[in-house]
């Protein structure tokens, strides 16, 4: 038979985000008439280490088995909760949550009415504490493996990571070799390093490790499994590979630039990218229509910060990548004039503003205005340019133009997120599953992002993050198990008829129709506790366990009577 409820309740300061607006002290006085409630205590900020103390300690001296914490979002700190909540001996699982912050205190003004609102929710989760069942984590194997899908300088150095912790590594890349975009180009910044000194020796790294597998001309037609246990179809394999960890980096497009034809790019030979122009630059060759450039002119946030072409976001390198190559333009051409045309000059990174001065001093003119328009003017172009500064347009004669193109997601993203079911942000990158507290991680447990598919970044940030992903995806696998989620759906063979809904409505496939019993069964490992599935089963044969029926409609009573 069940304790009686032994309830420990928690209200957070948070500093001031939560205090400023909620009367702390009187909640936590009304949290300890509420039933089952042994013991109510308001601190600073319940997160700290002192804050997690009082639940472990009072737990064990009070004998709680539940514990619930008002604070900010569960997104943000439940974890942490659940875990002091189980060093003190309560099951993670009969630990609740009220966001008396982004619910509450964030959102009102008057301090009477967020005090009584922050009574209500804690009332709530209350109600609902007085009800949860102790669920029970278990745990599955792994296969020691893992599988990088793109061999561009992040999945190389995400693969090499993995290997030199001993674990093979399957990298597969869609072209026939590996570099990705960096094999494209000359130069890097801010220190105009060569890159063929550095490149050919990490792919050749990578292609006589022991533990790395390399398939070139090769795509991941199909992938199926969980966290620990995924199967990769891939061309060239002759079986299916079997992987505990999967890492993403499969990169960048560069913008087409005939998507802006008033740029004249593929009409005029004098307008290039800059990618054409590392090519060139890297070749010693400048000459336009067989003759030396006198003007060269930079055109910034080609195909970024574009809301009319769906994008608005900054691509990060251009500016760097045109200081760069205007620096270039001018040692290789020193009577040149270089011009750069720019909406504004965005610098990050290491070095990076130093290098921006370096560019000046070395004669290259920056010049603030929106081009509308290249044409022709006998052989040579003419940029049409809005001087931003000047409020005036002017007209500027040049031989060789330079369109700083942005990055832009690969087509075949699409196909990778479909086969993993990964969600992308509205701009077609990946979608990280927390922007500060998980960068590298996604939504579907085990697989990992790196570099450019993520977001545009440059080459000393693909490489951070291609590591970070190595040493993610590393943890499950040195673990040797994964947890498995309690918190998941779970189906009753005596009411389930079989129809499939369930099957048809999940994002992860977690449910399947057995074939011998024609019931439906929930893979735990796959399942993300949704509750799509039972709000769709139309014999409510599937029951979400740590959301039932019974403590929701606990806590709608408790706010519908307050």
């Amino acid at each position: 038979m069940e304790p009686r409820p032994r309830i420990g309740v928690y209200i957070c300061h948070c500093g001031t985000n939560v205090a400023a607006t909620v009367d702390v002290e009187a909640v936590t006085e009304f949290a300890a008439t509420l039933p089952g409630v042994v013991v109510a205590r308001h601190y600073t900020y319940m997160c700290s280490e002192p804050g997690q103390a009082l639940i472990r300690e009072d737990a064990r001296a009070l004998g709680l088995n539940r514990v619930v914490v008002a604070s900010c979002s569960p997104r943000m700190h439940e974890p942490t909760f659940r875990a002091a909540s189980q060093e003190g001996g309560v099951n993670p699982y009969q630990f609740e949550m009220a966001n008396i912050r982004e619910q509450c205190s964030w959102v009102h003004h008057d301090r009477h009415e967020a005090t009584e609102k922050a009574k209500a929710l804690v009332y709530a989760a209350v109600m609902k504490a007085i009800r949860l069942e102790p669920l029970e984590e278990r745990e599955a194997p792994v296969t020691p493996a893992a599988l990088v899908i793109g061999g561009g300088v992040a999945g190389m150095m995400a693969a090499l990571d993995i290997a030199e912790a001993g674990f093979p590594v399957y990298l597969v890349e869609k072209s026939d070799h590996l570099g990705g975009r960096v094999a494209e180009l000359n130069r890097t910044f801010p220190d105009l390093e060569p890159v063929s000194e550095w490149l050919p020796a990490l792919v050749d790294q990578v292609q006589r490790h022991p533990n790395i597998t390399v398939y070139l001309n090769s795509r991941v037609t199909n992938i199926t499994g969980f966290v620990g246990n995924f199967e990769a179809t891939v061309e060239g394999a002759k079986e299916p590979l079997k992987v505990g960890a999967i890492v993403i980096a499969t990169g960048y497009d560069v913008f087409d630039p005939r998507r802006k034809p008033e740029f004249g790019y593929g009409i005029y030979p004098q307008v290039v990218t800059t990618l054409e122009l590392e090519h060139r630059l890297a070749a010693g060759d400048l000459t336009v229509n067989g003759k030396t450039p006198k003007d060269v002119v930079f055109i910034k946030c080609v195909g970024s910060r574009d809301q009319q072409l769906g994008r608005p976001y900054c691509s990060r390198v251009c500016c760097m990548i045109s200081a760069k190559q205007a620096q270039l333009v001018r040692q290789a051409l020193p009577d040149a004039r270089v011009t750069v045309f720019y909406m504004d000059v965005r610098t990050f990174g290491k070095r990076g503003e130093e290098f921006y001065d370096e560019a000046r001093r070395a004669g290259v003119r920056y010049r603030r205005g929106n081009v509308s328009e290249i044409y022709r003017r006998g052989d040579r172009v003419v940029v049409r340019v809005e001087d931003t500064l000047l409020g005036r347009t002017i007209e500027h004669e040049a031989d060789l133009v330079v369109l700083a193109v942005g990055m832009e997601p690969r087509p075949e993203a699409a196909d990778i997120a479909a086969l993993l079911k990964l969600p992308r942000s509205a701009d077609g990158f990946f979608l990280e599953a927390h922007p500060k507290l998980r960068p590298v991680d996604t939504a579907v447990d085990g697989v990992f992002l790196a570099g450019c598919c993520q977001s545009p970044k440059d080459i000393p940030d693909t490489i951070a993050q291609a590591k970070a992903a190595a040493a993610s995806a590393l943890i499950p696998l040195m673990r040797g198990v994964v947890p498995m989620e309690a918190a998941t759906a779970i189906v009753d063979p005596e009411l389930c008829a079989g129809c499939g809904m369930c099957v048809e409505i999940c994002p992860y496939g977690a449910p399947g129709l057995d074939p011998l019993w024609g019931v439906s069964r929930v893979n735990a490992v796959l399942c993300k506790g949704c509750g799509a599935c039972a709000v769709t089963c139309p014999s409510k044969a599937i029951r979400l366990q740590h959301f039932t029926p019974d403590q929701i409609l606990a806590q709608v009573e408790a706010l519908v009577g307050w």
